[in-house]
């Protein structure tokens, strides 16, 4: 079970580092079904996704030792469950999103508890 875990946050981590590094380079054109941005938003979404690659490096980095650096995961998880919990209010104030962001704030909401559930099966004693 924990190198399950170890393995899954390790691929979580390079694929927000990835997401990333998409946003760095391409801007708010990476958005797919975005449109064209003022210069205020596209600076925006580069800054952010900033904060989103290293949410991805500090993931990768708790995996090298993840049992004494599980709460700082768990703390990382549950932000990322609290972005799905922003999804779900745009979508109550501006309506629902294209299909693949529905997606994406569903993961967002599942799989922080199962991440939990998953580091507490195989580090009890960090818990």
């Amino acid at each position: 079970m924990a190198a399950a875990l170890r393995g899954y946050l390790a691929l979580f981590g390079a694929v927000c580092i990835g997401i990333a590094l998409l946003h760095i380079v391409f801007g708010p054109a990476s958005i797919p079904g975005s449109v064209p941005v003022n210069a205020t938003m596209d600076s925006e979404d580069r800054f952010y996704a900033t904060l989103f690659l290293g949410f991805g490096a500090a993931h990768i980095w708790c995996v090298r030792d993840l049992g004494p650096r599980g709460g700082l995961m768990l703390a990382m998880q549950f932000v990322f469950f609290l972005g799905g919990i922003a999804r779900l209010i745009s979508w109550a104030a501006v309506g629902p999103p294209i299909p693949l962001f529905l997606g994406l704030g569903a993961i967002e909401l599942v799989q922080p508890p199962l991440v939990w559930l998953a580091y507490r099966k195989a580090f009890p004693a960090a818990m």
